[in-house]
This record gives C-alpha cells, sequence and structure tokens, in this order.
C-alpha cells in the first residue's frame, strides 16, 4: 500500500531538534513485549531484538538489495499501525527503508520470516512520523518473498 512505503521510507528522516532515547532505556520494555508475546529474541549487537522464525534458502539481502516483503508493524501496546500481510507484496530497495529493516532482513534469506523489536533510534527515532510518536520501539514480523 502506498500508506506502507511512506512509513517506511521515511526512517531516514531525522530532525535536529530533539534527542533519541538510548537503546539502554527501552530494552526492558522491548524484552517485556517479547515475552508477552511468545516471541524468543536474540538481541543484536545495535540493541535490536529478533526471532528468526524462517531463515528461508536462496538469496540473502544486501543494502543495494530490492525486497519484496510481507509485513505487519505494530506498537509495542499490540496495536496494528501497518500491514500488508493479507495483500499484494511490496517492493523497495532496503536501503530506503527504516534501519532496523536494513538490519534485519540480511539475517535471513527468501521465503523467510523474521520478528524484529527496534528501538526507536534505529526506526523513527525522537521525531515520530505520521501516527508514530518519536521515542516509539516498534514491532515488525516480516516475510520475506522475493530479493533482486
Amino acid at each position: 500500500t502506498c500508506l506502507s512505503l511512506l512509513f517506511l521510507f521515511s526512517g531516514c528522516l531525522k530532525d535536529d531538534a530533539c534527542t533519541p532515547k538510548t537503546v539502554q532505556s527501552e530494552t526492558g520494555a522491548m524484552l517485556a513485549y517479547a515475552n508477552s508475546n511468545g516471541i524468543t529474541p536474540t538481541t543484536h549487537s545495535s540493541g535490536m531484538l529478533y526471532q528468526i522464525v524462517n531463515a528461508g534458502a536462496g538469496a540473502t539481502p544486501t543494502a543495494t538489495s530490492t525486497v519484496t516483503v510481507r509485513y505487519t508493524g505494530k506498537f509495542l501496546d499490540g496495536r496494528v499501525f501497518d500491514s500488508n500481510a493479507t495483500g499484494n507484496p511490496i517492493s523497495f530497495g532496503l536501503n530506503q527503508v527504516i534501519q532496523g529493516w536494513q538490519i534485519g532482513l540480511p539475517l535471513i534469506k527468501k521465503d523467510g520470516l523474521i520478528k524484529l523489536i527496534i528501538p526507536s533510534s534505529l526506526a523513527y527515532g525522537c521525531a515520530g512520523y505520521g501516527s508514530i510518536p518519536g521515542d516509539t520501539p516498534l514491532y515488525f514480523e516480516i516475510q520475506l518473498i522475493d530479493v533482486q
């Protein structure tokens, strides 16, 4: 959906008037979300939490790859803010989305499925975007349909 693309592509927007929260300050809430939702997370060196549900097979995305995905994005209170999980998959350059996706998608291969709990500093930072407030960690479940 077009709305989906707006949310994802805006991850590079920065507002110099605010100071992002530290990953450490959001880790407790992120771990609580994982625990209450049956996610057994691995902690990436960036501080992002992830669980590989299906590693997939075949191509692994790189920063310059075009990826095709189905996904659902939620706030840590469980509210869905964006999803195309039941619609048509969308394609975009991996280098055009939020850092959390750029870090998380290369952890799986084509046809893989990953759950990401992304600290706000790797999402929309302290500025937020659209309906996503600043300093908001986000959850995504992403199915990687294709890599080119």
